[in-house]
This record gives C-alpha cells, structure tokens and sequence, in this order.
C-alpha cells in the first residue's frame, strides 16, 4: 500500500511542478521567457545593433529613448507600440534603446516574451513585481487572428486588472499592424457581429492602451544608401560609391524593395565579397 501511495504522490509532482526558484536577475542584463516548465533564462549576447546605425527613424529613436529614460530613472513612462512597414529597424530600436540607457548607467533589464506565450504573463510579471530592477518587457512581432484570444491576457498587463501593472515594468512591442490584427478580421466583425461596434471595440481597444503609438514607414532611395554606407564605415568596408549604389539599386530590385534588413542582407554579402569578417 505505501509503494502504491509513493507511486502515485510521484506521478502527482511530475504533474505539477515545483514552483520555480526566484531568478537570478544580477546574471544578465536580458532575459527570455520560456514556460513548461517556467523560467527565465538569462541571454549573455543580445543581438543587436548601435543606436547610431538606425537610420530614417529619427522621431521615432528620440521618443522611445526619452521614454525609457524616464522610465530607467523611475518617472512615469508610457507602453509603446512600434508598428509598421516591415524591416524597418522596430525590434532594433527597442534593443538598441536598452543598450543606449544601461550605457548611460541605469541598470534597466530586458525580457523577451513571446506572443504564444501570453497567456502566462500574470506569472511573470509576479516574478518581475518582486524583484528589485527594472524591466522592459519585450513582445516582438505582436499579432493577433480571427480566433485567437491571447490579446486578452494583454490588455489587463497593459490597462486593468486589480493588481495593474507593475511600477517596476514597462511593455514594449512591435507589429506590422497599427490595431494588431489584419483590417479584413476588422471589416468582417463589423459585418457578422450582432452589435458591430461593440464587436470591434473590444478588439482595437488593445492598441489603445498603449500610450505611445510610434509608425515606421518604408524608406527613400537617400536613407536607404545612408544605411548602407553606415554599416560600411562601421565595419571597414571599403568601396567606390558609384559601385556601391549600383549594386545596392540592383540588390533592391530582387528584393522587391527597399528596408533597414534590405540594407543589412546587402550589406552583408558585399563583406562577404570582400573578404571582411562582421564583428559582433
């Protein structure tokens, strides 16, 4: 009877875990979230580029980065959703926004979450409430479909809920899409829901939480060799730039158009060409 007992209260453990230790947050500067079981892996080499490298995004590089600030020093600050044309430096900015504040001597953490693992956020952000620092808590690639109920795990993070947001948490995310979600799920709410407007309230009102909209659109001709030729100076690329717009003209054709990652995968087969290792 007690082996069966034993058996049993085992099988019982395997099905529900121990809770997770409290992190160790002095281990890394960034951290992702994973769940099953829960945890936050400490990530020691953020991939990410200088601040100085972001070209076209001006406004948009000075207004996060005066947010964060504000955030970092413990002011109020607001969420952020960066949104728009794809390839545009969103997901760059957010990480090279951190680095530019931790280099001004704030010790802000970053978490990455990803959209699939939403539902988890409550848990989270219990970890996060108790601990000493400062976090950006980062969703990249936010999105939602027809039946897809993840964006209410969101919006009481964002706005609502008892607890609120933690005072020591700010999220920010990126999108290609300014409400989240593709505009024919919109019109076709409108079109089938008994109360439409109610319909579609509910689902926009996620991006209304955030308090700083900032849009990021495709780029000129100008910015587009501007961003070439930083990576090349950056990295001691050395070519004439008649050859150098050339190519670049030439790259963006069979790419379908023109972006920061257009620059940067051009960029990277012109070292290649060249015979010069990228440095990290």
């Amino acid at each position: 009877m007690t082996d069966q007992l034993e058996r049993i209260a085992a099988a019982l453990e395997r099905l529900a875990p121990a809770p997770m230790p409290a992190p160790d947050f002095a281990a890394a500067e960034a951290f992702a979230w994973h769940i099953g079981p829960d945890r936050l892996d400490p990530v020691t080499r953020v991939s990410r580029v200088d601040i100085g490298l972001l070209i076209g995004v001006d406004r948009s590089r000075d207004t996060l980065l005066e947010n964060t600030r504000h955030f970092a020093a413990g002011l109020p600050a607001n969420n952020a959703l960066l949104w728009g044309a794809r390839g545009m430096g969103k997901s760059s900015l957010v990480k090279a926004v951190h680095a530019a504040v931790r280099a001004e001597g704030h010790d802000l953490k970053i978490v990455e979450l990803s959209r699939e693992d939403l539902p988890s956020v409550q848990r989270l952000l219990g970890h996060l409430r108790a601990a000493a620092h400062r976090f950006l808590l980062f969703c990249d690639d936010l999105s939602f479909s027809h039946d897809d109920q993840h964006y209410k795990s969101l919006k009481a993070v964002l706005d609502g809920g008892i607890e609120g947001r933690p005072e020591n948490v700010l999220l920010y995310a990126t999108s290609n899409r300014r409400h989240l979600m593709p505009r024919e799920m919109i019109e076709n709410e409108r079109s089938t829901a008994i109360t439409p407007g109610e319909a579609v309230e509910e689902k926009v009102s996620l991006s209304d939480r955030f308090g700083l909209w900032l849009g990021f659109h495709p780029c000129t001709q100008d910015e587009y060799f501007e961003m070439i030729g930083g990576y090349c100076a950056a990295h001691g690329v050395k070519v004439p730039e008649d050859r150098l717009h050339a190519e670049a003209v030439e790259w963006q054709a069979t790419r379908g158009g023109r972006s920061g990652r257009v620059a940067w995968q051009f960029f990277c087969d012109l070292a290649a060409r060249e015979g010069v290792r990228i440095r990290a």
